[in-house]
């Protein structure tokens, strides 16, 4: 949309520090006060026009921080470019333990050790490193969520277990560790999605066996089917996560081609949204029926 004659081109494009804005005098304080600003943190403001993305938000959260601390946890992971993003919550930061302050709304503040070989900057943002970071959301309950973040972290390829199990294993006094231990026996860098590792652990909970993740189905002759999500080989069978992107004509037309093609092959697909998801029972029962029915 175009800008007002009166909005410096200099702030539209993100975040800024009030005292900078007028200090320069872009602004007064009493434009800054205007309706064309919106505040989004203590000091921190943005043009009410400006759409603000994730990293515009980390990005306000580290003008708040001022070398305080680091952006942390699913937000840092994101930054890093894991799909781990949580929608609707407020920015997660580190600081220092000694560090005193309100956490301003906008804002979630969790206290650490927080050594300078822990930190790092993604585009001018403080983030904690790809390592601490896969180390904090392994270690936070619950347990579930934490591998399904640690393993959207996996598939990114920004860390691998090894390393996060030598991450923790050098660092004793941190809390969380036992749960560490748990979500290395159970991630996996094969899972594509959230929804995919969601699904995953609900098979694992409900007693079946670990399915294995990202499987070719190929012809006799080794001519490629399908790739599937989750897969029991040794009965044929295939589980699936259907997302939203499924739901297009084109996409339909090419899912039943391909669900044509595993059949030929003698698979059958079990596929699961995410209503299903919310009845974890009901999944298990449909995957045990069909391994049931499908022989060892």
């Amino acid at each position: 949309m175009p800008r007002p004659a009166s909005v410096p081109r200099e702030l539209t494009f993100a975040p800024f520090l009030g005292r900078d804005a007028v200090d320069a005098g872009l602004l007064t304080k009493r434009q800054l006060a205007g309706r064309t600003w919106r505040r989004l943190l203590p000091r921190i403001y943005a043009w009410r026009a400006l759409t603000l993305s994730h990293r515009d938000r980390c990005f306000a959260a580290s003008l708040f921080l001022d070398g305080r601390g680091a952006v942390s946890g699913r937000d840092a992971a994101a930054l890093w470019g894991a799909d781990a993003l949580l929608r609707g919550v407020p920015v997660e930061v580190t600081v220092p333990v000694e560090m005193r302050f309100r956490a301003p709304k906008g804002l979630a503040v969790v206290r650490s050790p927080l050594p300078a070989t822990d930190l790092t900057s993604s585009a001018g943002i403080p983030v904690t490193t790809a390592g601490r970071t896969a180390f904090d959301l392994a270690r936070r309950p619950p347990l579930p969520e934490a591998v399904v973040a640690v393993d959207a972290m996996l598939a990114a390829e920004l860390v691998s277990a090894a390393e996060i199990a030598k991450f923790a294993l050098a660092r004793p006094a941190f809390s969380g560790l036992a749960q560490v231990e748990k979500v290395l026996l159970l991630c996996d860098a094969g899972a594509e999605s959230p929804q995919e590792s969601r699904l995953r652990l609900i098979l694992i909970a409900g007693g079946l066996r670990r399915p294995v993740t990202q499987y070719e189905v190929r012809t006799p002759s080794g001519l490629f089917v399908a790739r599937l999500d989750l897969a029991y080989p040794q009965h044929r069978l295939g589980v699936e996560y259907e997302g939203d992107r499924h739901r297009g004509r084109g996409v339909f037309q090419q899912d039943l081609r391909r669900i044509n093609s595993l059949r030929a092959c003698g698979w059958s697909v079990l596929r699961f949204a995410a209503a299903d998801l919310r009845e974890p029972a009901r999944v298990v029962a449909a995957v045990r029926a069909a391994l049931r029915n499908g022989g060892d």
